[in-house]
């Protein structure tokens, strides 16, 4: 296939990389061909493979590209050892939102299906280290609030998933601006936080729970039937 336009190799290359970016957030990394990145790009196959080795390698470098933007932006919104834990929850949740805004084909190949041999470790692997640096923060909110600390690391999956898949929702449902949404993800996971109960249990669902409401159900029919009986002999 000739190209009429004449690029540099890394101009050529940059072209690949946002075609490629493109391609797989909107239809994922399986269905997406080599040929389609050449026949959108205007070139040949062969230019395609003489870049990248074929369509692994451009999906590699995409992610990695994307995968360091977002490290950067989360780590800058976490780095102040100085502020208040509430300001480090906004700062963090405004970013991720700001990188979803600026970046939203990223973030969809970020949060796609990654192929079988998910040669960049990808998604969960940058989760995975920013909730140790959210586990810092939490375990400072537990010990003052005297709650157990073996919680934090559960506490703070919760809110990482959390963000991330309002996130996801918000990329294609903007009807709340990237503020708004981050006052609402604040507002639960703060507020959640703040009133937190140090032994928390199900009120309802729980063995303890069913037999208690289990029990007051009874006495609330032996008392319906006791005022039964009773207006029952008034009237006789």
């Amino acid at each position: 296939m000739a190209n009429t336009s004449r690029m540099t190799s890394y101009q050529r290359r940059e072209q690949l990389i946002e075609i490629g970016r493109s391609l797989f957030a909107s239809k994922g990394f399986e269905a997406v061909s080599v040929e389609e990145i050449a026949a959108t790009a205007k070139v040949s196959k062969p230019i395609v493979y003489e870049h990248f080795g074929g369509k692994e390698g451009l999906y590699a470098v995409v992610v990695d590209r994307e995968m360091r933007a977002l490290t950067d932006t989360l780590i800058n919104a976490l780095s102040d050892p100085q502020a208040h834990p509430r300001q480090i929850v906004e700062r963090t949740a405004l970013a991720l939102l700001t990188y979803v805004e600026e970046n939203a084909e990223g973030f969809r190949v970020l949060t796609r299906d990654s192929p079988k041999t998910d040669p960049a470790g990808s998604f969960n692997s940058l989760l995975g280290d920013i909730s140790i640096r959210v586990e810092d923060i939490l375990t400072e909110a537990f010990k003052r609030q005297h709650l157990p600390a073996k919680g934090v690391p559960y506490y703070a999956q919760m809110l990482i998933g959390m963000t991330v898949y309002t996130c996801q929702y918000w990329a294609d449902q903007r009807k709340l601006s990237k503020e708004q949404l981050a006052a609402h993800i604040v507002n639960l996971a703060w507020h959640g936080l703040s009133r937190m109960e140090a032994k928390p249990e199900l009120r309802f669902e729980s063995d303890k729970a069913a037999k208690e409401a289990e029990k007051q159900e009874r006495r609330e029919i032996k008392e319906i039937a006791k005022r039964e009986r009773k207006a029952a002999t008034e009237e006789s």
